[in-house]
């Protein structure tokens, strides 16, 4: 089913591979703040107000070319981004809040979110077993 709001779950080798890291923080800055501006005070999500909105990059897995590509950064509330990172929620102990608010962005009953999460699980299990991820970051071609 598609939903609004998902899981992302990150490959294990590719978890340091994120633009904070790979960026300067002035670049960084540059990239969030054309994010917060596309979204105009609002989740690109959920579409709440929030007075704080937390930049969260989008990525795709080519699992036959071994491809992670850098497809958007968005803002988020913090709420949809718990939701997302479920895996770092749950070690958190914020797992409850997190599915309530998948929930109800989604209009889903808690096996649909059961149902999601072991469909994100599988292909977080999947995407593992590629040794190694090449980057694709030509999204950033458009702020050089």
């Amino acid at each position: 089913m598609d939903y609004k709001l998902n899981f992302e779950l990150v490959p294990d080798g590719c978890w340091y591979s994120n633009l904070r890291s790979l960026l300067t923080p002035a670049q960084w800055n540059v990239v969030r703040k054309d994010a917060y501006a596309r979204a105009g005070g609002k989740c690109a999500i959920c579409g709440a107000q929030s007075a704080r909105l937390e930049a969260h990059e989008r990525w795709s897995y080519n699992e036959q070319t071994c491809v992670q590509k850098l497809e958007d950064v968005i803002a988020v509330c913090p709420a949809c981004h718990a939701v997302i990172h479920i895996g770092r929620t749950s070690l958190k102990g914020d797992e409850k809040a997190a599915c309530d608010h998948f929930m109800k962005v989604n209009n889903c009953s808690y096996a649909d979110y059961r149902a999601a999460l072991g469909k994100a699980n599988e292909d977080h299990r999947r995407r593992n077993k590629i040794p190694e991820w090449k980057l694709d970051l030509s999204w950033l071609e458009r702020f050089i």
